[in-house]
Parts: structure tokens; sequence; C-alpha cells
């Protein structure tokens, strides 16, 4: 079976940032009940054993979210790693990932992602400049100390990437942003677009329009293009799976392939959900202290979820570029913002850039 992926919110929607565009901020202020607490050991020990009793040997990938996750606490931290090795029976091999804004991270934590492996992915929105919706809880900057976990995660070895949010005026920048990321030697980059809150239409600096996120793409892919082919090779997720895709393989990354893919989020207090952009009321699937994920996963809520995400629009049925793009990536910003004629626009002219990666095919 597929490997086994647990997202985990230890300190629910808490956090020591004001960034202003936070869809989770937005999100869990929608819920009847927005913070759900700190994660008890209990509840932790019951979303492992619920893990690896799915898995069966197979696989388990364990990512930590907020809010800010190391607000629950490095015991939390060290408290779960250990509970994973003393019940992991079967012997599935176990990763961790873990998203942080960055400010909190010490050489104590530090030592913990790497004794353990944790893959760490640091937000970081470009230089100094580049960082101005994020803020502290006193909205002041953070880039200093945010640059300096960057150093201290390298010092360490611990693995890392850096997570970017893409606003409309941070792809009016896009070259500048990508161009200081390679001069830190950051090699591994996610660019994220900025998402509106549910229910929200309108337009501001920090949610690109359909020409501007055509433009961003085209720009960005370019560099992209020049730098595998003069061998200095960055990583891009969203792009490494649509190369993927062209070369007729299966891409990671969720969404990325026109459907979403089975996953489980559980917020602080055990709530179970079927995806981190839609932790709302209305999809809840249980409580793992109550219900295990055998039958979470099979429960009709969870299949209605994934099935959703598979109807497409009518127009796709005859898009050239179907094959590459699968409708657009992800259903959250399908719903957010139609921009099929972005893709398209990226595809007419970038298509035949892809052809530099068929060396890659077997790889």
């Amino acid at each position: 079976m597929p490997a086994v992926s647990i997202m985990i919110k230890p300190a629910s929607m808490r956090c020591n940032m004001r960034c202003k565009y936070c869809f989770y901020h937005s999100l869990s202020s929608s819920r009847s009940v927005a913070d759900m607490g700190l994660m008890t050991r209990d509840t932790a020990a019951r979303v492992i054993s619920s893990a690896l009793e799915l898995a069966d040997g197979d696989s388990v990938y364990f990512a930590f979210q907020g809010g800010e996750p190391l607000i629950a606490g490095k015991d939390f931290f060290r408290y779960f790693i250990d509970k994973t090795k003393e019940l992991n029976s079967k012997g599935s091999v176990i990763y961790y990932a873990l998203q942080t804004n960055g400010t909190l991270v010490d050489e104590e934590w530090a030592d913990i992602f790497k004794s353990a492996g944790f893959l760490i992915g640091l937000s970081l929105d470009g230089d100094r400049d580049g960082n101005i919706y994020r803020m502290d809880a006193s909205y002041a900057p953070v880039f200093n100390e945010v640059t300096a976990t960057a150093d201290l995660l390298t010092a360490k070895g611990v693995d890392f990437n850096i997570l970017t949010v893409v606003t409309a005026r941070c792809a009016a920048n896009i070259e500048r942003t990508y161009r200081y990321f390679k001069s830190c030697g950051y090699k591994y980059l996610q660019f994220i677009p900025c998402l509106r809150p549910f229910g929200d239409d309108s337009d501001s600096d920090m949610y690109m329009t359909v020409e501007q996120y055509a433009q961003y793409l085209i720009r960005l892919f370019n560099l992209y293009v020049k730098d595998y082919v003069d061998g200095n090779y960055v990583s891009i997720r969203h792009f490494d799976n649509a190369v993927r895709l062209f070369l007729g393989g299966r891409p990671e990354q969720c969404g990325v392939g026109g459907h979403c893919s089975r996953q489980f989020v559980i917020e602080g207090n055990g709530n179970v959900y079927p995806c981190d952009f839609y932790c709302l009321d209305e999809w809840l699937l249980g409580n793992i202290n109550d219900t295990g994920l055998k039958e979470l996963a099979r429960c009709d809520k969870a299949i209605k979820f994934l099935t959703r995400s598979l109807k497409l629009p009518d127009k796709c049925a005859s898009c050239p570029y179907y094959r590459v793009c699968r409708g657009r990536g992800c259903m959250r910003s399908r719903e957010d913002r139609d921009y099929c004629e972005a893709y398209k626009s990226f595809y007419s002219k970038c298509l035949p850039l892809f052809r530099a990666f068929i060396g890659e095919r077997n790889n």
C-alpha cells in the first residue's frame, strides 16, 4: 500500500507570529472551536499506534505543522520520537518533517532534528524586503532570526528546504528572490501561491492575478531550466513534479496529479481531517481518541472528499496541455481562483524547455 501520511498540529493554530497572509489563522477562526489546544501524550501515542496499524509495516510520514508546531515543546517531540520507536514493532520506515517559522529554533532543537532525521521546512519569502508580510507578535520583522536559523541548521547538518508564499509582490520580484536564495546556498525551494480565505474574492498586492501568475511561472521556470542546463540545478518542488509528469512519471506532491491524495491531518485535540486546507467543521472525519485511522480512511466523508477532487471542468478533456497540467493542481487552489489561462500561457511558452530534462527519464 502507499506510505501513510500524517500531518500533526501539536500546538493547533497557536503561533508566535502574525503573518499577514496566514491561511490557517483565517481557516481555524471559521470553525466552532478555533484553538484545539496542545496535544497530550496520550493523544500522541494514539496517533502513533493508529498510524503504524494502518501502515502494517509500510512507511509512515509524520509531518508537523501549525500554527507553529515548536510551541508544543521539546519534551513533546522527544516523547513522540521515543514512543514511535517503542511501538514500531513491524519495522516501518519512519520519516519526520516539520514546518517552522524559524524564530524558536536553538541548538537543542537542531540536535533533536538531526538525531531523528527531520526534514525541516523553513518559512522565508526572500531577502529582507521580500519578507514584508512575515512579522512577530509585536509586528516586528523576523528576517534576521530566520536567516540565523538557516545558518544554524546548515552548521548542524540538518536537512531543510525553504518555503516561500508567492504573493503578487513576490511574483513581481521573483528573479530577485530566486537569486537571493541561490546566493545563500539554498538548493531546495518550495513556492506556494498565496490563497485568499474561503469566501474572499478581493484583490490586493498579496494575491496574484491570472496574468501575474502566468508571468511568474514563465520567468521562474526559465531560471530553473537555465541553472539545470548549466549544471547548477536548484530544486523547485512544483517544477520538479511538472517535469516528472512530462517524463511520464508520477508526481510526489499532493494535487499535482490532478486530484487529492489520501492523508490525515490531526489537530491538537485529536480531531482528524482529510487535508490541511480543509480543517473545517464540515470536513471533520472524527477523533483519533475514539476512532482509528483504518476506520476513518473508509468513512463516507473521507471517500467523498477524495472523489470530489476527481471531477475536472469539461474544458480539460480537450486541452492540449492536460497531460502535463492535470487540471491545474490542488483542489483548494482551483477553488480560490481559476488559473487555467495562466497554465495555458505557461505551457505554450515553456513546454519546449521541458525537453532539457529528457535525460532524467530513467533516473
